[in-house]
């Protein structure tokens, strides 16, 4: 049994009609109600239902039941014929005013509440509803439609032939459309659904579209801005590639020919002159090196070449390099590596170099007066390798931006001897590292630059026992080098005790005799020289020690001091294999490393041997005459001989010449005359292929210093890639190699 309330919802929902919601019209699509009939009566039918199960029929429910208690079936019988009679009145006057409010016009389109709730909400948000059947014509449409099509009525129309452009979006039944508005063109996202009529149970496209044009014009806005950046980017890699090769080519003439000269008879004033042009143009190729490094990182083409490497040897190369400009200024440099760091890392060691090289060479560069020490250890499983300088320190605000690019600290000169790069492209090598470039610095008091990043220690390192048995006396002033040389000493397992003057030399060493513990060494400071002699060299006592006297002194300083009071002498910075070598007794000290200056023809001390007994034919393919000058001078001083050419179509007629007057190698310079470098060296390699002749070994000269120029021009069938300015030793070095893994592929073919 089903309460009353139950009852009055099942038939309701069995007729499409609710029992709670008396005389409301429930919500249904927009029809043509001329078309569909059934839907009038089926609404009538709805509504007399709603009246009766709302409680009057209840009522008389009720009363039939009295009367059939009371006067019988014949009673019951006219009760329920009075009771037919009352419903069709109330079917009829129900029908008649249902006309009179839809204007007594049946072609009229009837709008239900819910319909018209819908359309109202899209109105106030501006979107559009439109109703078409399955032949795409248009039986409803919200104001907002109406509104800004100006189609006040579009039922039986399409909306192509109203207009509107229709194209597909990024999902089915998804479409950009734009319509042309009382505020001019607008886009909107229009999407399809298809439905049924629930009155005659016909397909229906119900369609809503929202204005779109402020996205539409920003996501175009952002897509021009994207394009104009990468037009921007690839523009200012071409013009740091045409400015670098621009710059290089002279360089490279400059560079060279300094060299050139350095082999020649010079006074002393000269060599001081040719230093100076030499240091400016190494000085200018490390700021082209800086610009083409930032813009790879810029664009996202940075990447790390990591091998097994040194980074003791790294070290010491670096300081080594910076170790002329920081006497020049009258400073110390020196480096030591812990005994607990291998000897042998995994790492990318040009991009290290070049870090190491920017931070020591910006602490050398602030300093003047103390020095530079650079200390590399282990720490928690990371290398961390400290520049410590006695600089002028920095400001917090100094440290904040001292990693952004073009920031500079310091003065106004010093901010004049650079572009402030360095230090950002280091940063961002490390954080490619995996690392990171950190600073610590207090006004007044020097700064710390660290370099951390994570190593992989594979074996453990033996070089804390290599001085085991040394007892070693510093005689030296304060500074990084004296730091360096005792610090050094004690990772490798010696002894050090440090002095500053001759008298208490003298009286450290008579103590370590009594004490049973004689020294075994004692290291001379060049600028302690004078106190050695005076209190040290002419001593009976400390000649009855049988001591070791070793004199440390600056590579430029070696010739102007006596080495006769000493057994074996260092160069400072100090390399800490010369350091056991000399401790251990192995040698007297570094070899004099002077050019040997003869104007001989033919005959150059730093040039190496070719080990080629008659020479070789070479063709050398290079525009600019000052640096075809240079080359050529270089490789006839080597024995080697050269033909010049200055246009490529030449360089391919005299590389595949025939016989003896073929080259036995190229060198080229990768921008002539005459065409692309890379396509020259792919015609080249066809016709040789074509001609089934060997291939000339070909070195390309280039200023692009792009990982992704290289191996296309290696693809194309280069030997060798050497970048501008070359050094000319190196290229010797480079054409032996060349030449002679050549001739081995040949025997083996």
């Amino acid at each position: 049994m089903y309460s009353l309330g139950e009852l009055q919802e099942r038939l309701a929902a069995a007729f499409g009609g609710s029992a709670a919601h008396g005389d409301r019209e429930p919500a249904a699509p927009d029809v043509d109600q001329q078309s569909c009939p059934r839907y009038r009566g089926a609404s009538t039918t709805r509504k007399l239902l709603s009246y009766w199960l709302g409680g009057s029929g209840v009522l008389a429910a009720i009363a039939l039941v009295a009367l059939a208690y009371a006067g019988g079936l014949l009673m019951f019988a006219i009760g329920l014929g009075v009771l037919a009679l009352v419903f069709l009145a109330a079917f009829a006057v129900l029908s008649t005013r249902r006309r009179m409010r839809i204007g007594g016009t049946p072609s009229a389109i009837p709008k239900d509440s819910g319909s018209q709730l819908f359309a109202d909400i899209h109105d106030a948000l501006a979107d559009i509803t439109v109703t078409r059947n399955m032949d795409r014509r248009i039986v409803g449409a919200n104001n907002t439609f109406r509104r800004l099509t100006g189609r006040l009525h579009p039922e039986g129309l399409t909306c192509e032939e109203m207009g509107i452009a229709f194209r597909p979006g990024a999902a089915p039944h998804r479409y950009e459309v734009e319509i042309s508005t009382p505020e001019g063109q607008r886009i909107y996202s229009w999407r399809d659904v298809i439905t049924r009529d629930p009155a005659d149970g016909r397909l229906l496209m119900q369609s809503i579209a929202r204005d779109v044009t402020e996205e539409r014009m920003a996501a175009q806005a952002r897509e021009e801005a994207r394009q104009k950046a990468e037009y921007h980017s690839a523009a200012k890699s071409r013009l740091l590639a045409t400015v670098s090769h621009e710059i290089r080519t002279p360089l490279s003439g400059i560079l060279g020919m300094t060299h050139l000269i350095t082999e020649t008879r010079l006074t002393q004033e000269q060599q001081n002159y040719l230093t100076g042009i030499r240091q400016s143009g190494h000085a200018l190729t490390q700021l082209v090196e800086d610009l083409l490094d930032f813009s790879t990182i810029e664009v996202g083409r940075f990447q790390l070449r990591p091998r097994s490497e040194s980074l003791r040897k790294l070290i010491e190369s670096v300081v080594e390099m910076l170790a002329h400009r920081a006497h020049e200024k009258g400073i110390e440099i020196g480096a030591t590596v812990s005994c607990d760091v291998p000897d042998v890392m995994n790492f990318d060691p040009a991009r290290l170099r070049q870090v190491l090289f920017n931070v020591i060479g910006n602490a050398v560069k602030f300093t003047q007066v103390g020095g530079v020490f650079i200390r590399a250890t282990l720490q928690d499983g990371d290398l961390l390798i400290t520049v410590t300088d006695t600089g002028p320190g920095m400001t917090e605000d100094e440290q904040a931006r001292i990693f952004g690019e073009f920031e500079q600290a310091g003065t106004m000169t010093d901010r004049s001897n650079g572009t402030g790069l360095g230090l950002a492209i280091s940063a961002r090598i490390m954080r490619e590292f995996g690392g990171s470039l950190t600073v610590s610095s207090e006004r007044g008091t020097g700064s710390e630059f660290g370099i951390r990043f994570g190593v992989d220690i594979s074996e453990a390192s033996r070089r804390d026992a290599v001085l085991r048995g040394s007892l070693v006396l510093v005689l030296a002033p304060a500074g990084a080098a004296r730091m360096a040389l005792s610090e050094t000493i004690a990772t490798l397992g010696g002894d050090c005790r440090l002095v500053a003057d001759g008298e208490a030399a003298r009286e450290m060493l008579l103590a370590m005799k009594a004490e049973g513990r004689p020294a075994t060494d004692i290291i001379v400071d060049h600028r302690m020289s004078a106190e050695f002699s005076a209190h040290l060299a002419d001593r009976v006592e400390i000649a009855a020690l049988g001591l070791r006297k070793i004199f440390l002194v600056n590579p430029e300083e070696r010739n102007a001091h006596s080495l006769d009071l000493f057994d074996a002498w260092l160069i400072r910075p100090l390399r800490e294999q010369s350091l056991i070598d000399v401790l251990r007794g192995r040698m007297r000290g570094m070899e004099k490393r002077d050019a040997l200056n003869d104007n001989q023809p033919g005959f150059s001390a730093a040039i190496p041997e070719s080990g080629i007994e008659h020479g070789l034919r070479i063709l050398l393919a290079e525009d600019d005459p000052i640096n075809a000058m240079l080359i050529r001078a270089m490789l006839e001083k080597a024995g080697h001989a050269v033909q010049h050419v200055d246009h490529f179509e030449a360089l391919l007629d005299n590389a595949l010449a025939e016989g003896s007057v073929r080259p036995d190698i190229v060198i080229s310079d990768l921008s002539m005359p005459g065409g692309d470098g890379i396509e020259m060296l792919g015609r080249l390699r066809g016709h040789e292929r074509r001609l089934d002749i060997p291939g000339v070994p070909i070195i390309v000269l280039t200023a692009d210093k792009r990982d992704e120029a290289r191996r296309q021009v290696l693809l194309n069938g280069a030997n060798r890639v050497m970048i501008k300015p070359v050094d000319p030793i190196r290229l010797l070095t480079e054409v032996q190699a060349v030449v002679a893994l050549s001739a081995r592929r040949a025997e083996a073919r």
